[in-house]
């Protein structure tokens, strides 16, 4: 968008600076341009208008210029933003991990000796027992519903282009 907005401010300018080298222009009552192999006879009045247009299609490309600029500034601002909510989100984990890795060095210590002094006077407790209710967890069924194998499905049937079938069809 910036491209556009420089490439038409470039053409006002040299349309500019093409009237203005023409001294005949500002002198008779109608001026001659070539252009394109092409001659052009304009008016006092039409040579005006064709200033206004050009004025307008100046206007133009600034105004494409500073919308592309904004649009840039907001891509920029929210790139920005998500970064720092990145690096705060991080920073969080960051002081979670050392939180727990903290927990982790005191309680080992303690559970550790109280392991020791339960297996000992406890000798009928299974080996894995992670929620203490007498089962060993490796036997345990512990989902709400048993394990449902599902059918593979077959390659060929594909939804493309909002019709089923092969690709080779037209």
């Amino acid at each position: 968008m910036i491209v556009l907005g420089l490439l038409l401010i470039v053409l006002a300018g040299a349309t500019v600076i093409a009237v203005s080298w023409d001294e005949t222009a500002a002198s008779t009552t109608t001026a001659t341009f070539t252009m394109f192999d092409r001659t052009y006879q304009l008016t006092q009045l039409e040579l005006f208008f064709a200033g206004v247009a050009t004025g307008a299609v100046f206007l133009l490309g600034l105004g494409i210029i500073f919308a592309g600029m904004k649009r840039s500034a907001a891509r920029r601002r929210k790139l920005r933003a998500a970064r720092a909510e990145e690096h705060d989100r991080v920073t969080r984990l960051e002081e979670e991990k050392r939180e727990l890795e903290r927990k982790l060095e005191e309680t080992p210590a303690t559970s550790a000796t109280t392991a020791s002094t339960t297996t000992t006077t406890t000798s009928t407790a299974p080996a894995v027992d992670r929620d203490r209710d007498g089962v060993d967890d490796r036997l345990e069924d512990t989902a709400p519903h048993p394990r449902v194998d599902v059918p593979r499905q077959t390659v060929n049937d594909q939804l493309v282009a909002g019709r089923h079938g092969n690709a080779d069809r037209h």
